[in-house]
């Protein structure tokens, strides 16, 4: 799965001479955390986050009073507190690669580009929704996850077992286990009960981590 199929297409984006509160005003009407900033020529030349714009906020032990306050925000541009320059990616870059750059880089999304043009942008929240279709997290089944030894086929040889036992595997997703000898593996199945899903898989792994309906 790449990024163009997950992310928000055409976003929203604003100008760097808006002010921090239209700004802050834009995010809530329309319920985001970031804005890519375009130039008048719609060149992408900095992103701004909900974060920025209440850092740019006076802090609360000023000495202004509160007219004097709003009024050197209203003065702020966005130029003065967005991030730049901006670290973006391409429509064709895997997923887990977008999100191993946010990780990398501390950041919670990346505007998405094709050539000079601006056509999304993905974010955490994408990655959530990503993650939640990959736990299967919205079926009802038996979540189970296994220690698993680190061999040739020993994932073809689980998820047969249970597919030769009339269980529909849900989700499928391995991680690091407790060394390199091994690995995590957390499935989620229907069509199968529990007590026969125990009976198949025990004997193939090293241990029953966890096991549970959801």
């Amino acid at each position: 799965m790449n990024v163009g199929q997950r992310m928000t297409r055409n976003p929203i984006t604003i100008t760097p001479d808006m002010s921090v509160p239209d700004a802050q005003a834009l995010m809530r009407k329309e319920k985001i955390r970031r804005l890519p900033v375009l130039d008048k020529n719609g060149k992408l030349v900095g992103i701004v986050t909900a974060r920025d714009l209440i850092h740019a906020s006076p802090s609360p032990a000023t000495s202004l009073d509160m007219y004097e306050l709003h009024y050197l925000l209203s003065k702020l541009k966005v130029e003065k507190v967005m991030s730049h320059p901006v670290i973006t990616v391409t429509e064709d870059l895997p997923i887990e690669e977008a999100a191993r750059i946010m990780a990398d880089n501390n950041i919670s999304g990346l505007p998405v580009m094709r050539g000079e043009v601006l056509v999304g942008i993905i974010t955490e929240s994408d990655l959530f929704k990503l993650f939640i279709e990959l736990f299967g997290a919205r079926h009802q089944g038996i979540r189970l996850t296994v220690l698993l030894p680190e061999k040739r086929g020993e994932l073809a040889e689980v998820s047969s077992a249970i597919a030769k036992n009339g269980g529909n595997i849900i989700s499928f997703a391995t991680f690091e286990g407790e060394d390199p000898t091994n690995s995590y593996c957390t499935i989620k199945v229907n069509g199968i009960d529990r007590e026969t899903l125990l009976d198949v898989i025990t004997p193939l792994v090293t241990r029953i981590v966890d096991i549970r309906e959801s």
